[in-house]
């Protein structure tokens, strides 16, 4: 009787343990690879800024563009951070073509998004996102104020549906996604007003609250990442559409650019730890 007791106490015993064991899968840290893009751009720009000159100027658009996801550490299954930066430059022509005006400007910017699969083949994802926006328009022939200087720090809305399919035999992840600031503060200098007369301190109403009624920046980005194997050839288009009005001066600004690139996933490997066979694989895009 005695031994049936040990027995029974033992088996109990070992079934609890058992029970507060975790399953192996759940028990292995999940591989969050890295989705990687870098893209080039080309297309035509329209840019007017009435601190330069009333006219508008057309022309060519390019730019190199880099962008970075992957699943987030704390809540992989449900959360993807995003990270993008860009530098491009634009060339127009005035309609009388004896003038041009060039613009540069560089992005940066870091966020969060929280997605859904309501479908196998399909992911949606809402979220927000901090950028940095600088740059500059300069036209040489305004001699008294050649340039024209933009920078502003923003919290943008963002949002994106990806789709996997095949075409063929060929797999393609299509996306779509649109990012709109909400609010921040961005430079304006006032009306005529030199930037030499700012490097000698008149530095009142410079720095204004931005949002979509004075500073509008919608971006749209449409890609196509075709999967010939471990590296995607990307194809898409890109769409910019600003609008800024502060201290009686405007800018307007729009580029239509194709989009082409190279895209891919990659894992970052540690000689201390040993990849396991079950730990599962989860994908910030594909």
């Amino acid at each position: 009787m005695k031994r049936l007791l040990l027995l029974s106490a033992l088996l109990l015993t070992a079934a609890i343990s058992y029970a507060r064991q975790p399953a192996a899968a759940d028990s292995v840290a999940p591989l969050r690879p890295v989705t990687s893009a870098y893209m080039l751009e080309a297309g035509s720009s329209s840019v007017a800024d009435s601190y330069l000159s009333p006219l508008t100027y057309r022309g060519w658009n390019a730019a190199f563009a880099y962008e970075r996801l992957q699943a987030m550490k704390f809540d992989p299954d449900n959360w993807v951070m995003q990270l993008n930066a860009r530098i491009g430059l634009d060339r127009g022509r005035n309609q009388a073509r004896n003038a041009a005006t060039w613009r540069i400007d560089a992005n940066f910017s870091w966020g969060m998004l929280h997605r859904w699969k309501p479908l196998p083949m399909l992911t949606l994802a809402v979220g927000g996102s901090t950028g940095i926006d600088a740059g500059c328009i300069y036209n040489p022939r305004n001699s008294n104020n050649p340039a024209s200087a933009k920078l502003a720090w923003t919290v943008n809305a963002t949002a994106y549906a990806a789709c996997n399919l095949t075409i063929g035999s060929l797999p393609v992840t299509l996306r779509y996604q649109p990012t709109l600031p909400l609010a921040g503060i961005f430079f304006s200098p006032e009306y005529d007003e030199l930037y030499y007369e700012i490097y000698l301190g008149n530095h009142d109403g410079l720095v204004h609250f931005a949002w979509p009624g004075n500073r509008f920046a919608m971006t749209n980005l449409l890609t196509a990442d075709l999967h010939f194997g471990a590296t995607s050839l990307r194809l898409g288009y890109r769409g910019y559409t600003f609008s800024s009005k502060a201290n009686a001066l405007v800018t307007n600004i729009h580029t239509h650019a194709f989009v082409i690139g190279l895209s891919g996933e990659w894992l970052s490997l540690s000689r201390r730890h040993s990849l396991s066979r079950d730990a599962r694989i989860i994908s910030a895009l594909y």
